[in-house]
């Protein structure tokens, strides 16, 4: 059987193109001093083409702002399915999640900004990808809960307190505030780490 030959761009591979020179030029010269024109002319299209695939300039940042929220989606995803116990295990996840947020800011300063201003925003992005990083501790600590390593009754109330108690260390404009006032923060991870798993009853 014959395959009718493509001769139109598939939807999703132009949006994916265009995605990926959005990406190296918010990465390059930041969200402000790129346009859409600069993005279409990249591509070799027409501006109005680009808004056939984006509604708006601010459609492109908020996916880009998705991609990279999404990188510690998914290293959070890939700690919960080791099978570590969980205290180790949510160690290791909000000491990734950390570095990670910090290593945005110090190597890719266009996309630490990108994420603050999605956060000052209140973006529907950034909230829910809060809450599925607070679901994968809640999951993690159902599990400590059963395997007897946490003495805490309400696994969802905990996952919250854990954000609540971790913010310092997981939002950006905190982080920035540290290393610009050259307070040492890994000292203050560890130690708000063992104050979370000490008030989540770890046994010894």
């Amino acid at each position: 059987m014959n395959r009718p030959v493509r001769t139109r761009t598939d939807p999703d591979e132009m949006r994916a193109r265009i995605l990926a020179v959005a990406d190296e030029q918010f990465r390059r010269i930041g969200t402000h001093k790129t346009s859409v024109a600069d993005i279409a002319s990249e591509l070799g299209m027409s501006t109005a083409n680009v808004y056939r695939f984006f509604p708006s300039k601010g459609a492109i940042i908020e996916s880009i702002c998705g991609r990279v929220v999404n990188e510690v989606t998914e290293i959070a995803f890939a700690i919960a399915r080791t099978s570590a116990p969980a205290s180790e295990k949510l160690d290791q996840l909000l000491t990734a999640v950390h570095h990670h947020s910090k290593t945005t800011l110090v190597k890719e300063k266009r996309m630490h900004d990108m994420i603050v201003a999605a956060m000052q925003e209140n973006w529907a992005i950034i909230k829910a990808h809060t809450e599925r990083v607070v679901t994968i501790f809640e999951a993690i600590i159902r599990e400590g809960i059963e395997a007897g390593e946490f003495k805490v009754e309400d696994s969802a109330k905990a996952a919250r307190a854990v954000k609540t108690a971790f913010t310092p260390f997981f939002h950006p404009i905190l982080i920035e505030h540290c290393l610009r006032h050259g307070e040492d923060n890994e000292a203050g991870l560890r130690e708000q780490i063992r104050f979370i798993l000490k008030a989540l009853g770890k046994s010894h």
